[in-house]
């Protein structure tokens, strides 16, 4: 028995010690590969191919499964929230011990009995956030919607020292905000899922044990 505990204590410990991928809410899958072509095209006599994908005065701007599309991502967030509060209650109570006759408790008539109770409360709040986020970070169109917009995602990971960081991206694009270049602004995408994580020594480091937290669940304070 001892040995299974002992066991499980090691195993739970080299757990915590071995880095994984962080959690991601991005849509899945963050990338697709375009579908298989013919190796020959068929032949119709002319020079427009209804089967080519890419014909010869198209532009190469994402439409398709598997293309790319780069996502300029220029997020700027600033929110400010105060609050006031205040609140106010003052009581007066008085007890007179009227004139006794013919009843016990003659000596404490005449006393006088008077209590005073006032309560005062006032409150403040204030909160600010602010968030800047820029960069790059290129796509995979990985569904085309009925209506002609594209669902892309993607991941970007950076491999630094003894640590890695991870920009995510996922998101709806309607072809209009494409440029020639191929790019879109993050501005511009519906249900956009913008992520960026690190993963290390440093940043696990920063996590509470689960040894700790098992013992914070039993702490009343």
């Amino acid at each position: 028995m001892r040995g299974t505990i002992f066991s499980v204590l090691i195993a739970a410990a080299a757990s915590g010690c071995v880095t994984t991928t962080p959690p991601t809410a991005v849509h899945q899958p963050m990338t697709a590969r375009p579908p298989a072509r013919n190796e020959v095209l068929p032949g119709n006599g002319a020079i427009y191919r209804a089967s080519h994908v890419r014909p010869l005065f198209e532009d190469r701007r994402a439409r398709f499964v598997g293309d790319t599309l780069t996502i300029n991502i220029v997020e700027k967030t600033q929110a400010t929230k105060k609050s006031n509060s205040a609140a106010e209650r003052s009581q007066t109570f008085d007890v007179t011990v009227p004139t006794l006759i013919g009843l016990p408790g003659k000596s404490a008539q005449g006393i006088v009995v008077s209590a005073d109770d006032s309560s005062k409360f006032s409150g403040k709040g204030q909160s600010e956030a602010n968030n800047n986020f820029t960069g790059t970070i290129t796509v995979t169109v990985i569904e085309t919607l009925p209506n002609g917009n594209l669902l892309v995602s993607g991941e970007k990971l950076m491999a630094i020292n003894q640590g890695e960081e991870f920009i995510r991206f996922s998101g709806v694009v309607n072809p209009i905000h494409i440029t020639p270049a191929n790019t879109v602004t993050s501005t511009q995408v519906a249900d956009a899922r913008i992520e960026y994580k690190a993963n290390g020594y440093i940043d696990s480091a920063q996590v509470m044990g689960w040894l700790a937290k098992f013992f914070l669940t039993f702490l009343p304070f």
